[in-house]
């Protein structure tokens, strides 16, 4: 206890999760363990055509199956019944034709999952092969078929679109004059890059479970992140009012981006309405890597302009982005990451062309970061084939023309508090940098490569409550749906900390939708930025309204109190009462609400810098990667475990996207489809990690926070590449980089 009563600060302190002891013990409820009566298994046919319309369908014998009770498909839907974040081009179920492997084609119902999988075997369906692209090159050039024709008459496009095309989506950034920005440099370097798919391999593969109430009101459990979005997805799929939709909240087992849309929740509620049953769908994982929503393949091309001297003068990029079959998985409908490809360099001359391109690969949607580890990864390793084709370090080329205070960036941006050349310098030391390299090794090569940039928080809507009862326990409420970031960990320490409570003192409990007007759901590292803003207010207001019972009870001036743990105090004369004995002699709570909805320019960045050091067989192409340091200009970090653990998850995904992960697709076929394929890091895999952390300057709300959730994987497969770079003289431009590659261009 502190001199005046309270507990010690809770913020700033390494807690444990909140909700860690059950979900090590089991007890935490997922979607496929809620209990209901009546429960029927839903399962889905796919269709085993890239692009293909559907000549015959023809579901009697799968009807007539013992112990099936409905079977659906897409004439059973209303017409142009669709989905999507924001537009809305899936079709809930097919609808006379398919556009990727696995798109959901028929739906049964059934009393157990194997009954269901024997049904989806009596489906015949007659498919006629249509021409097909599985590239955006293929799908932009003359005469591809145009895989949406329908698409003038979809809700949510970005831009309007003025006839049916494959390219359905272009932003352009611009500052300066790039033209002539290159024409002025001593020197323009241009290359090409690549990257693949990546799957976000969250534990918990996609599930629902919905039900039809008597009242027709219509009860979801889904792991999603986005809840109340959800509902208004779902009454768009359905028809239903999104009033009379209720999502329950239910523990989420991973998400990375990937369990922000309603997925197969409009099938469910189709079988649910016909079988009068609630309805369970769960994916087996070889559906969720074939038909989810993966980080989308890029091509992304460069042209810089740099003088003999180190100084960047234009910067040119174009960003294409394969969005697959379809768009509706994206909140925005295209990928805002994309600007990352302009860097954190203060260039006169930039810009920045994104394209999203539909073809007849699956669907990709958002994962950490979205669009923006595809163009950091182009463009730190752009900068460092800038930095050797002058002889400059690639240290001392970034120090140049890093973006300071005061300063635009590549395309435009500005932030106060810039601390880049700090957070550089931070890693440059943590990572040994500037010391000597280990002398070769036999075929072993050793090489360091730098990664660095910035991402800022976006805004959003969310709401709080803090309920002080009688017997001296807090109760605090969110709208927030964690997907296992440590939200509500932070939550009981920011209310502990304004009580000057122990945290334990202090419980979390998840409205469902009904509970509040709205949440813009997890994304964007938007959670701590806006649940501070609103927690913190209805920290005051139940303070307030303790204040004012105290001053009704006992005379004492209202704005001259403090609580100080179990206390309220006066201020100027320092007597105290119980706080717990003043509730009991009304035997109410008080209760204080806080809110925000805040979508304004985020005026604070976060910087990150990475260094992998790796070794390289020359005669195999091996690469490992023997350290991997990250520093971060994080500002205050509100919980140091939960902080660690974010940062070395992102770093963990991102050696993932830079040296093995790759969800293949050969002839729009997901050829990876079991983690047996897909490869994904063990532990044995991971390096040494090491983090540095600067003194907290500069953050966002009462808290002065900045975000961590994807700050720490966007940098880590361009600091690979550079370090293979650096160790053996071969640039891989297509991620990953893997010994096949490497030796191909040892060879070459």
């Amino acid at each position: 206890m502190t001199s005046d009563g309270s507990s010690p600060r809770a913020i700033g302190t390494p807690v444990p999760r909140y909700d860690g002891v059950d979900k090590a013990t089991g007890a935490a409820k997922y979607t496929a363990d809620v209990k209901l009566d009546g429960i029927l298994v839903g399962k889905v046919l796919r269709s085993p055509w890239p692009h293909a319309r559907i000549a015959r369908i023809d579901v009697s014998k799968a009807k007539e199956l013992p112990g099936v009770h409905a079977v659906l498909t897409g004439d059973d839907t209303f017409p142009g019944a669709r989905f999507g974040r924001a537009i809305v081009d899936t079709p809930v179920l097919a609808q006379g034709v398919v556009r990727f492997v696995g798109e959901p084609v028929a739906a049964v119902a059934a009393v157990d999952k194997e009954t269901a999988l024997a049904a989806l075997e009596l489906i015949e369906v007659d498919f006629q092969e249509l021409p097909a692209v599985f590239t955006p090159e293929a799908a932009m050039a003359p005469g591809a078929p145009i895989l949406h024709p329908d698409m003038m008459d979809y809700a949510g496009m970005p831009k309007p679109v003025e006839a049916p095309a494959n390219m359905y989506a272009q932003f352009e950034s611009v500052k300066g004059n790039v033209e002539a920005g290159l024409a002025a440099a001593d020197m323009v370097v241009e290359n090409t890059f690549t990257t693949p798919r990546q799957h976000q391999a969250y534990l918990e593969p996609h599930s629902c479970l919905v039900h039809i109430a008597e009242d027709d009101r219509v009860h979801v459990w889904n792991g999603n992140k986005s809840p109340h979005p959800g509902k208004r997805f779902l009454s768009i799929a359905t028809q239903v009012p999104a009033d009379q939709i209720l999502f329950h909240p239910v523990t989420i087992g991973g998400d990375f981006g990937g369990k922000g849309s309603v997925l197969g929740i409009p099938v469910a509620h189709m079988l649910a309405k016909a079988t009068g049953r609630p309805i369970r769908m769960v994916l087996e994982y070889s559906e969720d890597l074939i038909a989810a929503n993966p980080r989308h393949p890029s091509r992304i091309h460069m042209r810089t302009g740099v003088m003999r001297d180190g100084t960047i003068v234009a910067h040119d990029s174009r960003v294409i982005y394969d969005s697959g079959a379809y768009a509706g998985f994206k909140p925005g409908g295209h990928l805002g990451g994309a600007v990352a490809a302009g860097g954190p360099y203060k260039i006169p001359n930039g810009r920045m062309v994104e394209l999203q391109v539909y073809t007849n690969n699956v669907p990709g949607g958002y994962m950490r970061g979205p669009g923006e580890p595809q163009a950091m990864f182009a463009v730190e390793s752009q900068i460092d084939c800038v930095a050797r084709a002058i002889g400059m370090d690639p240290a001392e080329i970034r120090r140049k023309n890093m973006v300071g205070e005061g300063e635009e960036d590549t395309l435009g941006a500005s932030f106060q508090h810039v601390r880049s050349a700090e957070t550089l310098a931070a890693a440059v030391q943590a990572a040994g940098y500037d010391t000597p390299k280990p002398a070769a090794d036999g075929t072993l090569r050793y090489g360091r490569g730098i990664g660095f940039g910035e991402r800022a928080q976006i805004g959003g809507e969310t709401y709080a409550s803090v309920t002080m009862n009688v017997d001296g326990s807090v109760v605090a409420h969110t709208s927030i749906f964690e997907q296992g970031t440590g939200t509500y960990t932070v939550l009981q320490q920011m209310v502990a900390d304004g009580l000057g409570l122990p945290v334990d003192r202090v419980s979390v409990q998840v409205w469902d939708t009904d509970g509040a007007p709205n949440d813009s759901g997890i994304g964007g590292a938007r959670v701590t930025r806006m649940m501070g803003v609103a927690v913190h207010e209805a920290i005051e207001n139940a303070k307030a309204e303790l204040f004012k019972l105290t001053a009704e009870l006992l005379g004492w001036p209202d704005d001259r109190l403090r609580v100080a743990g179990d206390s309220v105090a006066r201020e100027d004369t320092g007597e105290s009462q119980s706080w717990t004995g003043l509730l009991a002699r009304t035997g109410e709570p008080v209760v204080g609400n806080g809110a925000t909805k805040d979508n304004s320019h985020n005026p604070f960045t976060h910087f990150t810098a990475q260094i992998a050091e790796v070794s390289v067989d020359s005669e195999t192409g091996e690469v490992k990667l023997l350290t991997l340091t990250t520093a971060h200009d994080s500002s205050v970090v509100l919980n140091p475990m939960g902080h660690t653990g974010q940062i070395n998850g992102g770093v963990v995904q991102g050696i993932g996207y830079g040296l093995q992960e790759d969800l293949a697709v050969e002839n729009g076929r997901v050829s990876t489809a079991s983690f047996a394929d897909y490869k994904i890091l063990t532990i044995a895999d991971i390096p040494e990690l090491r983090t540095a952390l600067l003194e907290p300057v500069g953050g966002f709300g009462p808290y002065d926070i900045k975000g961590i959730g994807e700050n720490s994987n966007s940098q880590t497969a361009p600091a690979i590449a550079n370090a293979v770079e650096d160790a053996v003289g071969v640039r891989i431009t297509d991620l990953p980089v893997t010994a096949e590659k490497v030796l191909r261009a040892l060879q070459a």
